[in-house]
């Protein structure tokens, strides 16, 4: 025993304890490091794995981020503070008793039918937190059981619809007339999803030492279990976006950024000066002329790039039966016709699907509501071109990601005089947009970032051979050809997913305002 370190010494004695707590199958457990499952060469396909979602997935061993995210975005901003604060001393309590305090600090008093960050919130930080190394390791095997100390609502969204899980083993949240009280149930689903994998004779296990100690369960029916180390763990990569198995188009979040402990720190010391820039920003843009207006802006921190084409065909005015020129985006938030005016230099109009009553009292520019009947819609828009300029956006919802959602075609019907605008926004604290929340402070979080960004990309007039009454293309070919134009300019890619999709993944609605 004096020839061996501790670590040795631990590792044995934990085999001894989990074989002697365990049934007569767990003796024949072989329990190994980590490290001979990476370099392990044989075809796994035909096996089951169980495997410890925050240990063998995640390169991060801290669940505040997560825990934060759901005290920020379902409670708000208060008890998020208060969540802050309390963290520390939740940690002193030890490991269990301690999520049981950060789960009841994050969930009592929500309401269980409205909670929805598991699929359109969590799972977009999960991933950028996925470890390279443990992801191929997990993807390599046939049948996938996750096991979590967390709440089943915060990881089965992401674990079954971006990574393919078979099941999730998570802890049950007790529910009281519909609405979380914090406290976690007793895990008995074990035995009912693991049921078929008791009989399996290829059953591995993935997890910690923790994570065996607590689920003794689950991993009591594996024929071999590997440790990975938190040592290991700080030597993995992060997944790369490319490598994910199903692209994460939609995400409902505020917040822009990974909130760990300093990041949450730092963004509430800068919420009283990013109310006072806001106003500021608010202000000048809603009272002050462009020429005075931009350098206020710029001074504030709010960066607009505007690129337009060398050929002066732009501002060439094609006979038409309508007196202004459609300028047909992409949708990132509801600022878009603003700064397409800015852009532009000119007086432009606006339609939209959606939009709060206090954004269009305030905004400066005309707006009008579409109804979604095509023919009312089509006549208000040539109603609108008639009087001047016109901004649309044939997706009918904002996409924070590098994505086109599908173009409605509606506005190629309108008229030949169209030029497509490519719209980029990056933010690095809040976004501008939602799907649940209050649209009416949008413009308020957008403005409050200490750098927000908007590209605005103005490109080459459609030419006429690609219109529908001059050119004689069918409107679908017209609005495609514009989307895949816009995707080039900003390197993004084309999707046929639509308005309905979005909200049904984000809100569980149609989208129907």
């Amino acid at each position: 025993m004096a020839g061996k370190s501790f670590p040795q010494i631990a590792l044995s004695f934990l085999f001894k304890l989990l074989r002697r707590t365990s049934n007569g199958h767990a003796s024949q457990t072989k329990y190994q490091k980590y490290t001979t499952l990476l370099h392990r060469a044989e075809d796994l396909s035909n096996h089951t794995l169980i495997f410890h979602s925050e240990d063998a997935l995640l390169k991060s061993s801290s669940l505040f981020p997560y825990f934060m995210l759901v005290a920020f975005e379902a409670g708000g901003l208060l008890r998020a503070l208060v969540f802050f604060l309390l963290y520390p001393f939740a940690c002193l309590f030890g490991e269990e008793l301690g999520l049981k305090i950060k789960v009841f600090l994050c969930f009592f008093g929500i309401k269980k039918e409205s909670f929805r960050l598991g699929s359109s919130v969590l799972p977009k930080f999960f991933s950028q937190d996925v470890g390279r190394e443990g992801f191929e390791v997990v993807m390599r095997f046939g049948r996938k059981v996750a096991v979590s100390n967390l709440p089943r609502v915060m990881v089965e969204g992401f674990l079954q619809d971006y990574l393919g899980v078979d099941s999730v083993v998570g802890r049950e949240l007790k529910v009281v007339c519909g609405y979380f009280v914090g406290l976690m149930e007793e895990n008995k689903a074990d035995g009912i999803i693991l049921g078929e994998e008791k009989a399996c004779s290829g059953v591995i296990g993935i997890g910690s030492f923790r994570s065996l100690l607590h689920h003794q369960h689950p991993f009591a029916h594996c024929k071999e279990v590997y440790f990975v180390s938190r040592a290991e763990k700080r030597n993995w990569h992060i997944l790369p976006r490319e490598k994910h198995p199903k692209p994460l188009i939609f995400h409902d979040s505020r917040l822009a950024f990974r909130p760990t402990q300093l990041a949450t720190l730092a963004m509430f010391m800068w919420i009283p000066l990013g109310i006072f820039i806001f106003l500021i920003r608010f202000t000048t843009g809603r009272l002050l002329p462009l020429c005075m207006c931009s350098p206020i802006m710029a001074f504030t921190g709010a960066i607009t790039i505007i690129s337009k084409p060398t050929n002066s065909s732009i501002n060439e005015k094609r006979p038409t039966t309508t007196a202004g020129t459609l300028y047909v985006c992409n949708h990132r938030t509801l600022l878009d016709p603003l700064y397409v005016g800015a852009a532009t230099r000119k007086s432009v109009s606006a339609v939209t699907y959606s939009i709060s009553k206090i954004y269009e009292a305030i905004t400066p520019i005309r707006t009008i509501h579409l109804t979604r009947d095509r023919e009312k819609d089509r006549i208000a828009m040539h109603k609108l071109l008639s009087q001047g300029d016109l901004v649309v956006c044939p997706e009918g919802t904002t996409c924070r990601e590098p994505y086109l959602l599908r173009f409605s075609p509606l506005f190629a019907e309108l008229t030949d005089d169209i030029t497509p605008v490519a719209i980029d926004v990056q933010v690095s604290m809040f976004y501008g947009t939602t799907a649940s929340g209050f649209k009416c402070l949008d413009p308020v979080f957008h403005f409050m970032n200490p750098f927000p960004t908007y590209n605005v990309k103005i490109l080459e007039k459609l030419p006429s051979s690609r219109t529908c009454k001059v050119g004689g293309v069918s409107k679908y070919e017209v609005a495609n050809h514009v989307q895949s134009e816009i995707a080039k300019a900003l390197g993004f890619q084309c999707t046929s997913l639509t308005r309905k999709d979005k909200y049904m993944i984000l809100a569980g609605t149609e989208g129907l305002v």
